[in-house]
């Protein structure tokens, strides 16, 4: 008879983590994909209104691509000044997949208000819930945030202007004021 130390360490060599680590992250993305439309509320409450419905859709489906291609202990590019190197933590996938899951497939057709009232009620009960670093972030409205404030079209929104942050502009137009966003 085995005992239960024997047991977990044969169970151990038998699957490795980081597989069962693969297979949790593959699930979580494809349950966070399978519910695009309760993420598509949770981004109708947290982004920006002038982005209109369109525009928050589309922010939401670049985060679905950005958590798609998240790959755990990925070298993540290192603060301007420092050389330390850092590298992508444990997927947060499976946590964002679980509050999705705790939202219900009610929350899609409760009202604006109501809907910002629970993603509220959930951001209390987080201790330091702010927004910051995509990948640590407690919570999935969080997240989403950081995500579309990191963006080349949240700074075109903050200036009103076509700034292109990250994106290659020749030589000869650096010095030229950016065009309004809306003409």
């Amino acid at each position: 008879m085995l005992s239960r130390r024997a047991f977990l360490g044969w169970l151990a060599s038998a699957f490795p983590a980081a597989a069962i680590v693969r297979r949790a992250h593959a699930l979580a993305v494809e349950h966070l994909a399978d519910d695009a439309q309760i993420l598509r509320a949770i981004g109708e409450v947290v982004l920006p209104a002038e982005l209109g419905v369109a525009g928050q859709h589309a922010a939401v489906a670049n985060f679905q691509k950005w958590i798609a291609g998240y790959r755990e202990g990925a070298e993540l590019l290192h603060g301007y000044g420092t050389s330390a190197l850092e590298f992508a933590g444990p997927t947060p996938a499976t946590q964002w997949s679980a509050q999705i899951a705790k939202l219900g497939p009610s929350f899609a057709s409760q009202s604006l208000n109501a809907r910002r009232s629970t993603i509220t009620a959930q951001l209390n009960q987080i201790n330091n819930a702010r927004i910051g670093n995509v990948g640590r972030s407690p919570h999935v409205a969080l997240a989403l945030l950081s995500h579309f404030y990191a963006s080349p079209g949240a700074t075109d929104l903050c200036y009103e202007s076509r700034i292109g942050k990250q994106t290659c502009r020749p030589l000869a137009a650096s010095t030229r004021k950016p065009l309004p966003l809306h003409s």
